[in-house]
């Protein structure tokens, strides 16, 4: 498995390569779950609600193809495909994910912490793999990120200081490097850690296909 350094020279490599598209992508995505949760009290409520889990899906599998480097490389209808395709299902991962994790924290901060990381893997499993079901992708998230939950945060924490730097801008640092550059080191710590998990027998191809 490739070290947190060896992920994010990757990401910021790929990202760089694709600078524009990624940055266009990021931008889009926000621009449309904040579209939708911008009518009314009762219909932004419903247009969040509807619009946004979907549209994290795409965006973070978007990211993933980045990381990846495939080609050809993905376009802005790529990233509405796999966020929309098979509607239901993804919208019913992500709230069930986001139902959990509310649960979860309910509790105190730290236990709704540590559920989001468990269950962070979900939306790649939902894009990547159109065959598991909703409720199965969390279980798998779950499993692929036990022993490793460290390892997730401190990825996420190592761009703390970019964050409040981009906040520091009134987020145009954000807008134009940090979001797009976090979602690829995020999708590529996806990455490393399914590839140990379908090495360790944690997790099987055929459950994924």
């Amino acid at each position: 498995m490739k070290t947190r350094p060896e992920i994010k020279l990757i990401a910021k490599q790929n990202f760089s390569d694709n600078y524009w598209i990624c940055v266009g992508a990021t931008i889009l995505a926000f621009i449309v779950i904040g579209a939708a949760s911008g009518v009314s009290a009762f219909i932004a409520g419903l247009g969040a609600l509807l619009i946004g889990p979907p549209m994290m899906v795409g965006l973070q599998y978007f990211s993933l193809w980045i990381y990846r480097g495939d080609a050809p490389t993905p376009t802005i209808e790529d990233m509405f495909k796999v966020g929309f395709s098979g509607y239901g299902r993804k919208l019913g991962g992500m709230l069930w994910m986001e139902l959990f994790i509310f649960l979860w924290s309910l509790l105190l901060v730290i236990p709704g912490i540590i559920k989001a990381i468990a269950y962070s893997f979900t939306p790649y499993i939902l894009a990547e793999y159109p065959n598991v079901p909703a409720t199965e992708a969390i279980r798998i998230s779950m499993r692929m990120t036990e022993g490793y939950k460290g390892d997730i945060f401190i990825m996420s924490l190592s761009f703390l200081g970019w964050f409040l730097l981009s906040s520091l801008t009134a987020g145009l640092v954000g807008i134009f490097y940090v979001n797009p550059y976090f979602y690829t080191s995020m999708a590529g710590l996806y990455e490393e850690l399914k590839e140990l998990a379908l090495q360790n027998g944690v997790v099987s191809l055929d459950e994924l296909a």
